[in-house]
């Protein structure tokens, strides 16, 4: 099919309604289909280490439907029902996909991110119920037994814990020294710790009870995490290959090989890359435990794609923003195209990254409560540099606004909420907690992104802001709460504000605002000092913080962030502007209409090509101030 602009999309639309389209309706149906289609095709392929000749190991579409048996099986053998979770907190690993399959196949999967704290993973196992956790065997370099052994003291609810020894993945003589570098953990009072591959060579690689009769929740997936309960949201089956069908009708086939070195904690490489494999037949390649974060990996990646023979590489932006710093090295002609999710894009490292690999990006939108994919900018079609694409065959989007009379359907490029209606939406139910769900919909159906944004006349989307708050840092939500409590438990500060800044690299990087109690002294540092204390995340400490004499606030006595957001703008444009040694500088930042935050630039005799070079890097918009020439 033929995805290029709008009218493709609707085109594939009028074929047939969503619900009359050829899918199965469990997803081990799906992954019978897919391996009895493809049995001896590679589906997927882990290397522990970056280097283009490490050692791999490949599973065909056969070998990966036995192991998710067995996982399936082994699930239902320690008492997991369909509406019972199976938790794991794992790196990137063969055994991670099994995991997930088995999981979403026996009951309910719950990926975890490792990096989070053991108190926060603690939470997520409590909020979803968690009675099996699948986690590492402790390893050298690597705390993430140690957290989840922590965790699970704090989550009476689970019965097993098993471990996944990645020494087997090692050749001597490393493998032979691991075992005595591993870390001491203490044992679990109240879980039976197992080892996950003896466990799996038990089980038989036929299905030991009947597959689910249809539509299910089969997966929970935590949103964020920078605070002590996150969000839970519920993902079915349906949505779960949506995602798949689109990848598999507009993107790949079994030819295909997929570089992913994303976590398969988050639904980027689950839902999107993952789910098209599983209903395509494609290749996906998993570098290292760790993704883009793994030793070697940016210097190792073009070579990565000449051994692996790739054609489409899936990144985020802080991860473009390294690789520019590379040269390729390597024969990447197979790539065909690099899709790029999570966060904005900003034009100069767009246009640096197809100048340098020849090689053209696709910018998308999804999230997390709508099970994933919403929209991209189509590989054959128009790219809009800055958009979010055109949305994809049976998402659709509405653009609304609150207004003193109710909801209300906004006009092209006139700037409302997002809300989005498609497969991937769970309707009423997005979130595990209940309460959480009210007022999330716009019509029953639509459900509200909290993301501001605008059509345009072509059918594509932009996002201009967030009606929420988070700051997104590299992808990672952060909830500008928790910086805001740490800073308020200081004597001194009256009010906080915690918003996210410009960043060429990550996007966004959290920094903080506050307004002293009358007479108190505090110096910025001491702040920086008490927030680094008090606030759980690594990720979420403010890289800057000013103190003013009074925070700006609403009417009724709310701090007004985009006051902040303004002063954080001009100060970071100024910033880079004076390191490059230009004479230009920021004199003021605008509330645009249909762009949002727009900084204006003074050129003062500065080259304009340096100037749209160095103020490229940001996904927030510049233009000329009135008095200069239009840019940006």
């Amino acid at each position: 099919m033929t995805f290029a602009s709008v009218g493709d999309r609707n085109a594939i639309e009028a074929e047939m309604p969503w619900e009359a389209r050829d899918v199965p309706p469990t997803l081990y149906g799906q992954l019978c289909r897919t391996a009895e289609a493809f049995p001896d095709r590679p589906a997927v392929s882990y290397q522990l280490l970056s280097g283009p000749r490490d050692r791999a190991e490949t599973l065909t579409w056969s070998e990966l439907k036995d192991r998710t048996t067995q996982a399936a099986n082994l699930f239902r053998s320690l008492g997991i029902g369909e509406t019972d979770t199976i938790a794991y907190v794992l790196p990137n690993a063969n055994e991670t996909i099994c995991t997930l399959l088995g999981g979403a196949v026996a009951g309910i999967v719950n990926p975890i991110n490792p990096l989070l704290e053991p108190e926060q993973i603690a939470a997520i196992l409590r909020e979803t119920g968690a009675k099996v956790v699948v986690t590492l065997k402790p390893f050298p370099k690597t705390d993430v037994a140690q957290k989840v052994a922590e965790a699970c003291r704090h989550a009476p609810g689970v019965n097993y814990v098993l471990e996944v020894d990645l020494n087997r993945y090692l050749s001597p003589p490393k493998s032979w020294i691991v075992p005595f570098l591993r870390p001491k953990v203490t044992a679990n009072p109240h879980a039976d710790v197992l080892c996950f591959a003896r466990e799996m060579r038990k089980q038989p690689t036929t299905l030991t009870f009947e597959d689910s009769r249809g539509d299910r929740v089969a997966a929970y997936f935590h949103t964020g995490g920078t605070t002590g309960m996150p969000k839970v949201a519920q993902h079915r089956y349906s949505g779960m290959i949506y995602n798949g069908w689109l990848g598999h009708q507009l993107l790949f086939t079994e030819r295909d090989t997929i570089m992913c070195p994303l976590p398969l904690f988050h639904v980027f490489a689950v839902h999107v890359i993952l789910m098209s494999a599983l209903c395509s037949g494609a290749h996906v390649v998993f570098p290292t435990p760790a993704g883009y974060r793994g030793e070697g990996v940016f210097d190792n990646f073009w070579k990565l794609c000449e051994r692996w023979k790739i054609s489409f590489v899936i990144t985020v932006p802080t991860a473009v923003s390294a690789l520019m710093q590379r040269k390729v090295d390597a024969d990447i002609s197979s790539v065909k195209y690099a899709f790029s999710g999570s966060a904005p894009m900003p034009l100069e490292l767009f246009r640096r990254f197809e100048s340098a690999c020849g090689v053209t990006i696709c910018e998308g939108y999804g999230l997390t409560e709508a099970t994933c994919l919403v929209s991209v900018n189509p590989p054959e079609g128009e790219k809009k540099v800055g958009s979010i694409g055109i949305p994809f065959p049976y998402s659709h989007v509405k653009i609304v606004k609150q207004t003193a009379d109710g909801p209300r359907e906004c006009d092209t490029d006139e700037v409302g909420e997002i809300c989005v209606a498609n497969p991937g939406v769970y309707a009423g139910s997005t979130y595990t907690e209940v309460d959480k769900n009210h007022d999330l919909f716009h019509e029953g159906i639509y459900l509200r992104t909290g993301d501001l944004g605008r059509m345009d006349p072509d059918g594509y989307l932009w996002i201009t802001g967030r009606a929420k708050d988070l700051i997104i840092r590299g992808g990672h939500n952060i909830d500008p709460a928790e910086i805001e409590d740490a800073l308020l438990a200081h004597p001194a500060v009256a009010f906080a504000g915690a918003i996210g800044q410009p960043d060429a690299h990550a996007g966004e990087l959290p920094c903080a605002f506050v307004e002293l109690v009358e007479g108190a002294e505090v110096t910025e540092e001491a702040l920086m000092a008490h927030a680094k204390v008090h606030i759980h995340e690594r990720a979420a400490y403010p890289k800057h913080l000013t103190i003013l004499p009074e925070l700006p606030k609403t009417a009724v006595g709310k701090v007004f962030k985009p006051a902040l957001r303004m002063q954080a703008i001009e100060r970071v444009y100024n910033a880079a502007l004076e390191a490059a040694e230009l004479p230009a500088r920021v004199v003021s930042v605008i509330d645009d209409r249909r762009r949002g935050l727009v900084a204006q630039v003074e050129r003062n005799g500065a080259d304009e090509d340096a100037v749209c070079h160095c103020l490229g890097a940001f996904t927030r918009p510049w233009e000329w101030a009135a008095s200069e020439n239009a840019g940006g």
